[in-house]
């Protein structure tokens, strides 16, 4: 079996704003985007988070599953310093974001905060000295190996 995530996808209430908050705010560049419909970015190599307006998201899972608010959800971009914590953190935040927690140390050694977008998906934003990341892709979290 393959392991990975392709796609991402997320129920969202209010498509415009969370178009407004990432390409205008944040600067991202839409992979695709059918207005009132679907967006996708693409987050990593083979990955695409989509944000899908939260009618159509109902529609398309069926009646079994009611559309909800995504809990229990957060997602993490490692950036590379304290400085590039607080950069995204308020650039986020002119953009329409809400502080969910700002900027400190955070309990893993390094330092983070969090960011709820316009409709609610909340972003960790993190500076993690013991996040590595292999030419292959291999990821490895805890101390930074040595290059010798």
């Amino acid at each position: 079996m393959n392991r990975n995530a392709s796609f991402i996808t997320v129920s969202t209430p209010d498509l415009d704003a969370a178009r407004a908050f990432y390409v205008d705010g944040l600067g991202w560049e839409p992979t695709l985007d059918v207005p009132d419909e679907i967006l996708f970015f693409q987050v990593a190599s083979g990955v695409l988070l989509g944000l899908f307006e939260a009618e159509k998201f109902a529609a398309d899972l069926g009646p079994e599953i009611p559309p909800e608010a995504p809990r229990g959800l957060t997602l993490s971009q490692n950036v590379d310093s304290p400085a590039a914590v607080d950069d995204v953190f308020q650039t986020a935040i002119q953009a329409g974001g809400r502080a969910v927690k700002t900027p400190r140390q955070a309990a893993f050694g390094g330092y983070h905060c969090h960011v709820a977008d316009p409709n609610g998906l909340i972003w960790e934003i993190a500076f993690n000295p013991g996040w590595h990341v292999e030419e292959t892709g291999c990821v490895h979290l805890g101390e930074v190996p040595t290059v010798e």
